[in-house]
C-alpha cells in the first residue's frame, strides 16, 4: 500500500474510531486534552521500570540520531490495531512521560515489535497519567518546511486536544532527541484536535509551525517515483537540445519530448506521469523520479559529474557516489546476452480493413493496428473506435528489398566507425532516413496504395500511424521510439506518407533501444494503420486500467490535456489533468491535479466523458487480459490514449499492455 492510499481514507477512519463508548474514550489516557487530562493505569501489574536510555534496541531508543534508526524502528503494514489511519505508512510511535517538567523523558519504541502505547508503557513502568504519545509518520513525497522533499507529520491519540502551546513543546521535545525533524517536521491534527487548531490557527502561523492537514494529500508534493528502480551512471546537467549516453543519470528542469536512452531520470518540475519519455523509462527499468530543487539538493549538487548509485523506491530517493566498476557490472547485467528475432508474417500481401483482421494478426500487421481492430469487436458505441486499414509488413519487407535497403543497412552495421561513434550511428541513420523518404516503390504497390487512398471520403486527411512488431508488446511497449503522419489532401500519392513511416524504423533513438535489447534490426517490421484524421479535438488523454502512480486500490489512473497538447508528447510547460478515477462510480473519483489550462475549479472531463471512460476502461481492461492468457490475481494492466473530438465523441485510439 502506498502513503497516498492510505490518507485517502484517514478522515473517515478516524471518524470512525471516534464513533465509541463513553467507556471506551475514559480509557484514553490525555483523551480529556491538556497534559494533566485523562486517566492512569491499563489494569495489570506493572513492569519493572526502564529508562529510556536502558532500553534494548528490540524495546525501543531515546535518541534517534539518523533516518537509518528510523527505519529499524519503524513498521510499516497492515497490522496497526486501532490505529487503521497508518496502515501502509512508515511510521515509529513515541512517549513523552512528566512533559513539561525537570523529569521529562521521551521514549521511541520499537513500533516493529509494539503496536500499542498502553501495555507498552505498563511493560516499562512509564507513569501513564498525563504523558502524550502518538505516531511520527514519514511522508516521502511531500515538502518538508525547509523545502525539501519528505516530511515527518506527528499525531498524537484520536480523541486528543492539546493547545499550541502544548503541541509545540512536544515537537520541540521530539526534535531534540531526533534531529533529522528538523525543518522537517509538521503537527496532523487528528479528529480531537481539529477545532481546538482551528481556534488557535494564527499561533501556529506566528509561530511558524507547520501543520498538515488531510486535504494537503496531493499538495506541495516535491517527490514523486515515476519508476521505482535502482541503476549506475554519471549524473550530469541537461539542457533540452542536450545529448546524454546511456550511461548518463540526467538531471532536467523539465523533461523533453524526445530523449535517447539514458540510466536514470530526475527533473525539478514535476513531469507528465503518462509521457512517451516516462513510458520508455518504465519499459527500460530505469529509475526516474520528480525531486523538487534537485539541482541544489545537499544530496545530488557535489555528486554531479561523479559517477553515481541512483535508486528510487516508493519511500524515497536514494543516491551516493559509485565507482566505475560498479557501473560496468551493472550494465554488463543488465544488457540481454541472447539476441532477440521478432515474429513477423509476410504471408498476408494486401492491406486489410480492420474488420477483417484481429488480435492474433499483429504478426502480421503490428500490434497497434491488431488491438485497433479486436477493440472494434467489443460493445462501444458506434465510432468510438476508429475504422480503416492496415497495411500489411510485407510491404515494408518488399520496399526494403526493392531497394536495396537491407544490404545497405548490413554494411552500415558492420562498420566499426558506426559500431564506435554515437555521432556516427546518428549521421548515417539520417542518410538512411532520407534515402527510404525518397525512394521508388514497386508499381503494384502504388497502385494498392492509391487503391486504399481512393475509399477514404475526397478531401479528407488521413492517419497514417507507426504499427511495429516491436511495440506495445507485453514486456516492451516501445513507446515514441515510431513517428506517425498526417496525410493531408494536397500531399499526392499515399506513398509520400507510407515511406515516412517506414523511414520512422530508422530513427536514432529506437535504432539504440532496438539494439541494447540486441532485436534483430532486420527483422524488425513495419505496418500502418490508416484511418480518419481527427481535427479540432477538445481534449486527449492517456489512462491506466490501474493507478500506476499513486499505487490506490480500485482505480484507474487518468491524464488528460487540452486540445492537441499531447499527454504523450506533452509541451514544456504542460500539466496535464490528473484524476484517479474509480473502478465503481459509488466510491468516488478524486481530482489529483487540475490542468494548467482548465478553468478555474473546473476539469477538463465531463462527467458524462468520465462515465464513459470508466465503462470503456473496464471492458478493454477484462478482454484484453483474456487475449493476453492472464490469470485472475496477475499483475495486468492496459493503457489506453483517447481524445474528445470536436463532436464531443471519446474516441478510443490506442491500447496496449502496460509494462510494470
Amino acid at each position: 500500500m502506498s502513503d497516498l492510499k492510505n490518507y485517502v481514507r484517514l478522515l473517515l477512519t478516524v471518524i470512525a474510531m471516534t464513533i465509541t463508548s463513553a467507556e471506551s474514550i475514559q480509557a484514553q489516557p490525555g483523551g480529556r486534552g491538556g497534559f494533566g487530562g485523562g486517566r492512569g493505569g491499563f489494569g495489570g501489574t506493572p513492569g519493572k521500570r526502564v529508562e529510556p536510555e536502558d532500553l534494548e534496541f528490540s524495546q525501543g531508543v531515546a535518541v534517534i540520531p539518523d533516518r537509518e534508526t528510523f527505519e529499524k524502528l519503524s513498521y510499516q503494514g497492515p497490522e496497526v490495531m486501532r490505529d487503521g489511519y497508518l496502515a501502509g505508512l512508515e511510521f515509529v510511535k513515541f512517549i513523552v512521560e512528566h512533559a513539561q517538567t525537570d523529569k521529562v523523558k521521551v521514549y521511541f519504541m520499537n513500533t516493529e515489535n509494539y503496536r500499542a502505547h498502553p501495555p507498552y508503557m505498563q511493560q516499562h513502568g512509564i507513569e501513564m497519567r498525563g504523558a502524550p504519545r502518538g505516531a511520527i509518520t514519514w511522508l516521502p513525497r511531500l515538502k518538508a518546511p525547509n523545502g525539501e522533499s519528505g516530511l515527518y507529520i506527528v499525531d498524537f491519540e484520536p480523541n486528543d486536544s492539546y493547545s499550541y502551546q502544548e503541541i509545540k513543546y512536544v515537537l520541540d521535545m521530539l526534535t531534540s532527541k531526533m534531529p533529522i525533524l528538523k525543518g522537517r517536521v509538521a503537527f496532523h491534527p487528528l479528529y480531537g484536535n481539529v477545532a481546538r487548531y482551528e481556534r488557535e490557527k494564527e499561533l501556529y502561523e506566528k509561530g511558524g509551525l507547520a501543520v498538515h492537514m488531510d486535504e494537503d494529500l496531493y499538495k506541495n508534493i516535491a517527490y514523486l517515483p515515476l519508476n521505482a528502480a535502482e541503476s549506475f551512471g554519471m549524473l550530469k546537467l541537461m539542457e533540452h537540445d542536450g545529448r546524454p549516453s546511456p550511461r548518463d543519470v540526467v538531471i532536467y528542469k523539465t523533461l523533453p519530448n524526445q530523449m535517447p536512452r539514458v540510466a536514470g531520470v530526475i527533473t525539478e518540475v514535476r513531469q507528465t506521469p503518462l509521457s512517451h519519455v516516462n513510458l520508455r523509462a518504465v519499459q527500460d527499468r530505469i529509475p526516474n523520479a520528480f525531486i523538487e530543487n534537485a539541482m541544489e539538493s545537499a544530496n545530488i549538487k557535489p555528486l554531479i559529474g561523479k559517477f553515481v548509485s541512483y535508486k528510487v523506491e516508493p519511500q524515497g530517493y536514494k543516491i551516493r557516489e559509485a565507482t566505475k566498476e560498479e557501473v560496468d557490472r551493472h550494465f554488463a547485467a543488465l544488457r540481454p546476452t541472447e539476441g532477440q528475432k521478432p515474429a513477423r508474417d509476410l504471408a498476408v500481401k494486401d492491406i486489410a480493413a480492420l474488420k477483417d483482421i484481429g488480435f492474433k494478426d499483429s504478426v502480421r500487421f503490428g500490434v497497434k493496428a491488431a488491438n485497433i481492430a479486436t477493440m472494434q469487436t467489443f460493445k462501444f458505441p458506434e465510432g468510438t473506435i476508429p475504422d480503416g486499414y492496415a497495411v500489411p509488413f510485407y510491404f515494408y519487407d518488399e520496399f526494403m528489398k526493392h531497394n536495396g535497403f537491407y544490404d545497405a543497412v548490413d554494411a552500415m552495421i558492420a562498420s566499426p566507425e558506426f559500431q564506435t561513434d554515437r555521432d556516427v550511428q546518428e549521421k548515417q541513420l539520417k542518410e538512411l532516413r532520407t534515402k527510404i523518404k525518397s525512394a521508388e516503390m514497386p508499381e503494384w504497390m502504388m497502385t494498392a496504395l492509391a487503391d486504399v487512398h481512393a475509399r477514404f471520403p475526397a478531401g479528407s486527411s488521413v492517419r497514417c500511424r507507426s504499427s511495429t512488431n516491436n511495440e506495445d508488446l507485453p514486456g516492451f511497449s516501445g513507446a515514441g521510439l515510431y513517428d506517425s503522419c498526417t496525410h493531408k489532401p494536397d500531399e499526392g500519392h499515399f506513398s509520400k506518407s507510407i515511406r515516412q513511416v517506414y523511414a520512422s524504423l530508422w530513427n536514432f533513438r529506437a535504432y539504440e533501444e532496438r539494439d541494447f535489447y540486441r532485436i534483430d534490426h532486420k527483422l524488425a517490421a513495419m505496418g500502418v494503420l490508416l484511418h480518419p484524421n481527427q481535427k479540432e479535438e477538445k481534449a486527449n488523454g492517456v489512462a491506466v486500467t490501474d493507478d500506476i502512480l499513486y499505487e490506490t486500490d480500485a482505480n484507474y489512473y487518468v491524464n488528460t490535456q487540452v486540445g492537441e497538447d499531447l499527454v504523450t508528447n506533452p509541451d514544456e510547460a504542460s500539466s496535464p489533468e490528473e484524476i484517479l478515477l474509480a473502478w465503481y462510480k459509488e466510491d468516488g473519483d478524486q481530482v489529483v491535479r487540475q490542468s494548467a489550462q482548465a478553468p478555474e475549479d473546473g476539469q477538463l472531463m465531463s462527467s458524462t466523458h468520465l462515465e464513459q471512460l470508466r465503462k470503456y476502461l473496464g471492458q478493454i481492461h477484462g478482454r484484453f487480459a483474456r487475449l493476453y492468457g492472464k490469470k485472475d490475481g496477475e499483475e495486468f494492466a492496459m493503457e489506453i490514449e483517447f481524445k474528445i473530438t470536436k463532436d464531443g465523441q471519446l474516441l478510443i485510439k490506442q491500447a496496449r499492455p502496460w509494462v510494470y
